[in-house]
């Protein structure tokens, strides 16, 4: 059963080596750490996370609390959800016509562990999401997975450079700034962090309910996990077409 309450947290012990990083997590926020460099944080215990091109993570932002734990990690986005929700992602690709195809849509779970981003440093507000996101109308429905295959290759015949195309670039990476100029070049750090006092999971999207939670954050309950996945897929699949397509035809 997943903890509701924060882990207990772990006596400060004046001959343990100080690390700033790691007392973070483990007294501020209560969440299971290993000691570094880097040090990293436990997975399957008070969150799993999924993981995505930054490109395609951007868009789903919009279906996430303002509380939900996002990071980034060179061209990598983090997004926390809720534990065990690592087990349920196969099934719910394939639910969602989404298993045939191969995306670059991972999960860590149980038994695993991510680079911890360095602590948000108090008064710098978290890294900004320039740009829109490359996502159609937050109020229509989004396509199945069949069907968003069969837009995109609709879409893949006429596109063929990504620099002629400019709803098709990627969002805007944030300036250097106070947030960004933190820890070594590629180090993960916090696009939205945790809130020391707040408890993360309710505000983590779940698969309690399937298709009937909140949606950006409105309403009662959790994100809905289902949403957040099949946003996910279909700009993965997207950035995986546009890749495709940016590449140089080989002529034999």
């Amino acid at each position: 059963m997943v903890p509701t309450v924060p882990l207990p947290r772990r006596p400060f012990d004046p001959g343990d080596p100080v690390d700033p990083v790691h007392q973070w997590y483990e007294n501020e926020l209560g969440w299971a750490a290993v000691p570094g460099p880097p040090v990293r944080l436990v997975t399957g215990l008070r969150f799993d996370v999924l993981e995505v091109p930054a490109e395609a993570g951007f868009a789903a932002l919009r279906h996430l609390r303002p509380a939900s734990p996002v990071a980034l990690h060179g061209e990598r986005m983090l997004l926390l959800v809720a534990a065990g929700s690592a087990e349920e992602l196969p099934g719910l690709l394939d639910w969602l016509e989404w298993g045939a195809l191969a995306l670059d849509l991972t999960a860590i779970g149980a038994g695993g562990s991510i680079e911890a981003p360095q602590p948000p440093e108090p008064g710098v507000p978290s890294v900004p999401c320039f740009g829109a996101p490359m996502s159609p109308d937050p109020r229509a429905p989004l396509p199945t997975g069949q069907a968003a295959r069969t837009e995109d290759r609709g879409q893949a015949g006429t596109e063929t450079r990504t620099e002629d195309h400019p709803q098709a670039r990627p969002v805007d990476r944030p300036t250097a700034g106070p947030e960004t100029q933190r820890g070594p070049r590629g180090a993960a750090r916090w696009l939205r962090p945790p809130e020391p006092g707040c408890a993360v999971e309710p505000a983590l999207p779940t698969l309690s309910a399937l298709g009937g939670g909140a949606v950006g954050g409105g309403g009662g309950g959790a994100p809905d996990l289902v949403r957040l996945v099949q946003t996910m897929a279909t700009q993965c699949h997207r950035v995986r077409l546009r890749r495709a397509c940016a590449q140089p035809l080989a002529f034999s």
